[in-house]
């Protein structure tokens, strides 16, 4: 398996300006760190248009090393050192502020997060891949050198520097057309240029911002380090929390030296959002606060469409007291039609049966009740549902646009979705990947 940061920075092209590596690292006291993380959430409070800069920073709690921290990648290359690493990509797991920012962006507080990690670990942690640019890339994501679909993987790919991975598209258009073209990783080297679509995205959000909030980040290396700078002139304020002295230090409005995972627990505490434990890879394409966009075409390989009304556990206030509502309506109309018809409904720990066997008289048979006029009427208060609609639920997996999709990376159902018509035929899906399509 392909190790994390060192075995990418050994893929790329040799270059001499990486920036100031090996600075030391400064720690505020705590009750410092207190102060200002209060600061942070009067900041975020009052945000209409939070976005999120993170850097290599925030998954180095994963095992995975920075590059200019003081045992970082290039700062250990140039005293001729490497990294002890064991973690691979496909085993790393997203750390507390991956999931707090899922949290936050699933309450509606985080708005965009821009990325220059390639580890795949906002995607792998549940991030809606519409809410996220990644600029250099991700190591389990292919591109189509013809259309431009994207597939995210569910193991991390053995290239990079955009170079052919071997695989053709399996974007199939309209008629059954397939694409055709080839597939490609999306890693940039040092002189590729960043990904139209990401970078388009990110400027745009970060001039939006009213408050940009970097993350483990340096912000050394352009155009990415400048972007939390583009709302400044609008009165957008600027929170850098990192270890060691960044580019725009001089710029900021409050600056935090801490641990970003430190930071992000008490930012959440203060908020009163719960961070989700992470439990298992899930790609999620669209946010729940997702509106008309501009389409993108971007699919996931090997996976199943999940069926959760939830990602990772996270939901909102909203989602919750609707629930509970629904809940609660359901309950008042079963006890009702209880009441009414002497079929009674039955429990859950009872063994499933078929609607002709529910207890619904057959024909020929006299009917004891007056109330029930029908077998439909009787039907309705069943709450096991027959092993027909399982049958039929599982037909609609590979293909569809909803408000929220989600895609379990280890193939089981994690996330409840709206199916649309199909766009592959039975057979195309028994032979090709199954994909999910982001709208």
């Amino acid at each position: 398996a392909r190790k994390m940061s060192v075995n990418y920075s050994d893929g790329l092209s040799p270059y001499e300006h990486k920036g100031k590596c090996g600075q030391p690292e400064k720690f505020d006291p705590q009750d410092l760190v207190a102060e200002k993380v209060k600061k942070l959430a009067e900041f975020v409070r009052a945000s209409r248009h939070l976005v999120v800069h993170t850097g290599a920073g925030i998954s180095t709690s994963a095992g995975i090393p920075d590059f200019r921290g003081p045992k970082g990648v290039w700062t250990l290359e140039q005293k001729g050192e490497k990294p002890n690493v064991s973690v691979t990509f496909d085993n790393a797991r997203p750390t507390l502020t991956h999931m707090a920012l899922v949290a936050l962006e699933r309450a509606g507080i985080v708005k965009y997060v821009i990325t220059q990690n390639v580890d795949g670990l906002h995607i792998r942690s549940g991030f809606p891949r519409n809410r996220l640019s990644e600029l250099h890339g991700n190591m389990f994501v292919e591109e189509c050198d013809k259309c431009g679909s994207q597939f995210i993987n569910s193991s991390a790919l053995p290239t990079m520097g955009l170079k052919p991975t071997g695989n053709p598209c399996l974007f199939i258009k309209s008629g059954d057309r397939k694409c055709r073209g080839r597939l490609r990783d999306t890693i940039l080297d040092w002189e590729d240029s960043l990904p139209e679509r990401d970078l388009e995205l990110a400027d745009k959000h970060a001039k939006e911002a009213d408050l940009n909030l970097t993350l483990g980040t340096s912000l050394q290396i352009v155009p990415s380090g400048n972007l939390p700078l583009a709302a400044r002139k609008k009165g957008g304020k600027l929170v850098i929390v990192n270890l060691q002295p960044t580019k725009h230090d001089s710029k900021a409005t409050l600056k935090i030296h801490a641990f970003v995972d430190e930071v992000m627990s008490a930012l959440c505490s203060e908020l009163g959002i719960a961070i989700p434990e992470f439990q298992k890879p899930s790609a999620l394409l669209e946010s729940v606060h997702t509106v008309k966009e501009r389409k993108l075409n971007v699919f996931v390989k090997d996976f199943e469409l999940s069926q959760d009304s939830g990602v990772n556990g996270v939901k909102t206030k909203h989602e919750i007291k609707k629930e509970e509502e629904e809940t609660k309506l359901n309950d008042q109309n079963l006890s009702q039609e209880n009441d009414r018809c002497p079929v009674k409904i039955k429990s859950l720990n009872e063994p499933k049966v078929h609607s002709e066997t529910c207890g619904i008289l057959q024909k020929g048979e006299q009917n004891s009740s007056e109330h029930c006029k029908n077998e439909d009427q009787c039907e309705q208060n069943l709450v096991v549902k027959s092993e027909q609609e399982d049958n039929e639920s599982i037909n609609e997996q590979i293909i569809g646009q909803s408000e929220d999709q989600n895609i379990d990376l280890n193939g089981e159902p994690s996330l409840k979705r709206k199916i649309l018509p199909h766009v592959f035929n039975a057979d195309q899906i028994l032979n090709s990947v199954k994909v999910a399509k982001l709208t």
